[in-house]
This record gives C-alpha cells, sequence and structure tokens, in this order.
C-alpha cells in the first residue's frame, strides 16, 4: 500500500459513525485511523475516484463507487462504520 495513496485517504477519508455520533455523523479521520481499521468487520471502505484511477490502486476492500452507487450499495447493518476516500487534490 503506497504511503501517498495513504495519505490522501487520510486526507479525504469520512466516517459515518454510528449513534454515538449523531450530532456530528461525518468525521475526518487520520491515516492511522484508516490503518487501523481495514479489515475491520464494522468499516466499508468506498473508493470515490474516477474509474481508471480505482482500478489502477485501491486501497484492500475498498468498493469503487461509481455512478450506480446508492443505497443498494451500503451495508444492511446501519451501525457498519463508511470511510469514503478520493485523491481529489483540491
Amino acid at each position: 500500500m503506497t504511503r501517498s495513496l495513504l495519505a490522501a485517504t487520510a486526507a479525504a477519508a469520512a466516517l459515518l459513525a454510528p449513534a454515538a455520533r449523531a450530532a456530528e455523523p461525518f468525521t475526518l479521520v487520520t491515516l492511522d485511523e484508516v490503518q487501523r481499521m481495514l479489515g475491520e468487520k464494522d468499516v466499508a471502505v468506498y473508493d470515490a475516484n474516477p474509474a481508471e484511477v480505482y482500478a489502477k490502486n485501491h486501497l484492500p476492500g475498498a468498493r469503487f463507487v461509481g455512478r450506480d452507487f446508492g443505497a443498494a450499495t451500503l451495508p444492511p447493518d446501519k451501525a457498519t462504520r463508511l470511510v469514503f476516500y478520493c485523491s481529489n487534490p483540491r
């Protein structure tokens, strides 16, 4: 896993937390937090990069967020933590 991909992830990741963070459901997470969450059963990771970027390199287990992305793509368990990331330089 490249350091730059993880850095982009940490900069752009938004974590949708369960009810514990109901007042502020979206949170930026650090590179270390994302790295610890990878592979955890209660975390789903989504790559919002263009398809060619996703095809070339993405985090392990990340699902592609394409044009057809919708509620059916999300895990059925509402307590699942969601991490979305992209490498948008802006």
